[in-house]
């Protein structure tokens, strides 16, 4: 939306948001975007139509939304039942592009295959598992204000490779293979940063944390919950597992990019084995087996670690391997539970009965994530986003106060407010920062990182240069 809108107004009462759309721009198909066309991706979003509800936008908007309307051919007015302050950032996410009507009307499978948008590049063919080819768009006229040129991208196309291993990839970058490669290992950071031009973009929302599930034992009880964040050195098992290339975060409910963000909120929960060990034996966990492993009425202390390996790559899990062992000191067994993406998308070990902690993230501008992440379960339905099932309806009345606060001072005062009770509470624990790296070699210039939530590549202003 950021880059389609002219400018917008905002109604008194806060309940209606209407858009002015820029002139004389299409779809790369030749549908003409316009606010119907608009109207049409947003009622989409929060319909009941599986192929067109969009499981990003959704959960944000759909207690305060109610129509998209395209009042003039460039005019969209969203309506609102209840004011909803991060509005404007939620629609200024990645994943609330607008697709072409025309388009959508294929289906599922053909619109996640070759999605057509009115973007820099053209989506020309994705070999799965392989690589995506991208050709310029020739008719390209809404670049946004902040670029450093108007028309068409300068370069051909893009052809953006998939090389999961870490070495391949950042060898490619080496012999000349690639121009760019993602995510810099954090072994070759110190050589990136010596011989091509590293950018790194920490993303907001939440960094990369370990949330509790507090509904039943032995994460029921805060004080076994403070136990495990005090039983290991977390900032020094990422320190060690990641060279100093990703910084360790102790504040599990808020990243250090957001607005919000209360700077040493973690601190509280600091490596401190003979506390962990007082709080266990405050809580009942005085017995021990053969291994060193607590037991409560005959129970052991287990704690499942679900995660998946294809976020967390093998750096973190060198960490977790850390963790485990210094947290056995005190008694806890933890036991890593390993999935790849497509089954952890799926569900696989993240079920009720299934993990005592979860390893996850959810990128966002700022605190607006505290909606998905901290809503409670309503009418039955349970907050398949709140994975540690943290349920609290005073956090949730706070969180709803600050949705409404149009006034910046008051809002971040509320959202702290809900930050500190997230972290005191112990209901999720620091991990790492969640960044997003390239690397470009030397002749490569102008690509960059959009400052949003996600911090997303930019090859929109990217033109090579002879180099010397």
């Amino acid at each position: 939306m950021p880059w389609l809108s002219s400018s917008w107004t905002i109604s008194d009462d806060k309940k209606a948001y209407t858009f002015e759309i820029k002139p004389n721009v299409k779809f790369t198909d030749g549908t003409p975007l316009d606010a119907q066309a608009i109207a049409e991706n947003i009622n989409g979003w929060l319909g009941n139509d599986p192929d067109r509800r969009n499981p990003t936008a959704a959960p944000y908007l759909e207690d305060s939304f109610e129509s998209a309307t395209a009042i003039a051919p460039l005019t969209l007015q969203i309506t609102l039942k209840t004011p909803f302050q991060p509005l404007l950032n939620v629609l200024a996410q990645s994943s609330q592009g607008i697709l072409s009507p025309t388009a959508l009307k294929r289906g599922l499978a053909a619109n996640c295959n070759s999605p057509v948008g009115s973007g820099p590049f053209i989506v020309e063919k994705w070999n799965h598992g392989q690589n995506v080819v991208f050709r310029r768009n020739p008719d390209y006229n809404s670049a946004p204000s902040h670029a450093n040129h108007q028309g068409p991208a300068y370069v051909d196309g893009i052809n953006w490779r998939f090389l999961a291993d870490q070495t391949v990839r950042y060898g490619s970058l080496l012999t000349g293979e690639s121009d760019v490669v993602y995510d810099v290992p954090a072994v070759a950071w110190k050589d990136a940063n010596s011989r091509f031009a590293v950018l790194r973009h920490i993303t907001g929302g939440t960094p990369l944390r370990l949330a509790l599930y507090t509904a039943r034992a032995p994460f029921d009880d805060m004080r076994v919950r403070q136990a495990f964040a005090h039983a290991a050195d977390r900032r020094a098992a990422v320190e060690l597992s990641f060279l100093g290339a990703l910084p360790f975060e102790a504040n599990g409910a808020l990243s250090q990019s957001s607005p919000e963000y209360i700077s040493g909120l973690g601190g509280a929960y600091a490596y401190d084995l003979g506390k962990a060990n007082q709080l266990l034996d405050q809580a009942g966990w005085t017995e021990h087996n053969k291994e060193g492993i607590r037991l409560k009425n005959g129970k052991p202390l287990v704690v499942r670690v679900s995660y998946s390996s294809a976020f967390l790559k093998p750096d973190g899990e060198q960490a977790l391997q850390v963790i485990q062992q210094q947290a056995k000191a005190a008694g806890f067994e933890v036991r890593l539970q390993p999935t790849n993406q497509a089954d952890f998308f799926a569900g696989k070990n993240l079920g009720p009965n299934d993990y005592e902690v979860v390893l996850l993230y959810w990128v966002a501008p700022g605190a607006e994530i505290f909606r998905i992440s901290w809503k409670p379960d309503q009418n039955g339905q349970r907050n398949r986003y709140n994975p540690s099932r943290y349920q609290d309806e005073a956090l949730w009345n706070v969180i709803q106060t600050a949705e409404q606060e149009f006034n910046d001072g008051g809002r971040t005062a509320l959202y702290q407010q809900a930050e500190r009770n997230i972290v005191e509470k112990a209901a999720v624990l620091g991990f790492t920062v969640l960044d997003v790296t390239l690397a470009t070699r030397q002749n490569l210039k102008d690509v960059w990182l959009d400052r949003g939530a996600v911090g997303e590549p930019v090859f929109y202003d990217a033109h090579f240069v002879d180099v010397k």
